[in-house]
């Protein structure tokens, strides 16, 4: 019998302000370092006052870092210094490697009282590869397989493996999983996890137990969780649970059910130099990255 994975704390999201003014939840960050090892960051962009998003993510690098982005509703127009133009629409996955260093911008577009929901998540390079050559998959959802169980379980598979069917993003370093999981009320899922890898997930609606004990043992580093919430173990939207190290993970769905990612990769173990797009492993590299964005030496591939 597997060692199902127990809950090591689960976190409630954050309102922050971002780009030129993009309001939106931040799951973890800068602050959670290493907790999330490889991860660096999760943000949720969730609303439907386009003044909330409209301004977007004008221009700017990122160096070190792959970003991923995955939407919900709405639409986000993406261009780069290497001529990539495009638009990441409902359901589809933006998977950017920046590498030795890309610029980019990614504008939200939308009518009055459109709805815009994604996720954008921030994944580290080790120092081996931090400058490789950047690149982009634009993932259509047309390409993400959608998995059904019996008990009418739902998983759509960005990246990772559920039975003999494969995500569309392969070949990434950190061997990551991407799952969107849908339970029906009181449904129950079972999942493999390889031992070793950092593993949480994001509950985007629904409540569900997500430590098979259902022990109560959450220790929620920021915001507030009832009594009754951690007596139960029973996480809400807009929360993250990240898990200690295990085989397999078992949730179970409230009576309304649960939608949450599931996301998992292999921790890097490695000293970080984050100061805002740009990750690397000194402070030197740093200071390198932003001396070459100011001469405008930054990119060195040019496509």
């Amino acid at each position: 019998m597997s060692h199902v994975r127990s809950i090591k704390t689960v976190l409630k999201s954050e309102p922050t302000l971002e780009g030129a003014g993009v309001h939106l939840k931040r799951a973890f960050g800068f602050y959670q370092i290493p907790m999330f090892d490889p991860f660096l960051l999760l943000d949720d962009f969730h609303s439907d006052n386009p003044a909330h998003y409209i301004a977007g993510f004008p221009w700017h690098p990122h160096r070190g870092i792959e970003t991923i982005t995955y939407m919900l509703h709405g639409h986000v127009e993406h261009g780069d210094s290497l001529g990539n133009q495009g638009d990441i629409r409902e359901g589809e996955v933006q998977w950017m490697t920046a590498g030795s260093g890309i610029i980019h911008q990614e504008m939200p577009r939308s009518s009055d009282r459109t709805l815009l929901w994604g996720f954008q998540l921030w994944a580290n390079l080790p120092a081996s590869d931090k400058m490789m050559n950047p690149r982009y998959r634009d993932i259509t959802k047309s390409m993400i397989p959608v998995v059904k169980t019996g008990s009418d379980i739902e998983i759509r598979v960005i990246c990772g493996k559920i039975g003999n069917v494969s995500g569309p993003v392969t070949d990434i370093i950190i061997q990551p999983e991407y799952l969107d999981v849908s339970i029906p009320p009181d449904g129950i899922w079972t999942h493999p996890v390889k031992t070793g890898k950092t593993l949480f997930a994001y509950v985007i609606s629904g409540k569900a137990y997500f430590d098979s004990d259902r022990d109560g043992r959450i220790m929620a580093m920021r915001g507030a969780y009832d009594t009754a919430l951690q007596d139960t173990c029973m996480v809400e939207p807009e929360s993250v649970v990240l898990y200690e190290n295990g085989e397999s993970v078992e949730i179970t769905a409230s009576d309304q059910g649960v939608r949450f990612l599931l996301i998992s990769g292999n921790p890097l173990r490695e000293p970080i130099a984050w100061h805002g797009p740009i990750v690397m492993n000194t402070d030197e590299e740093l200071v390198t990255a932003f001396r070459e964005y100011r001469e405008g030496s930054f990119i060195k591939f040019k496509g």
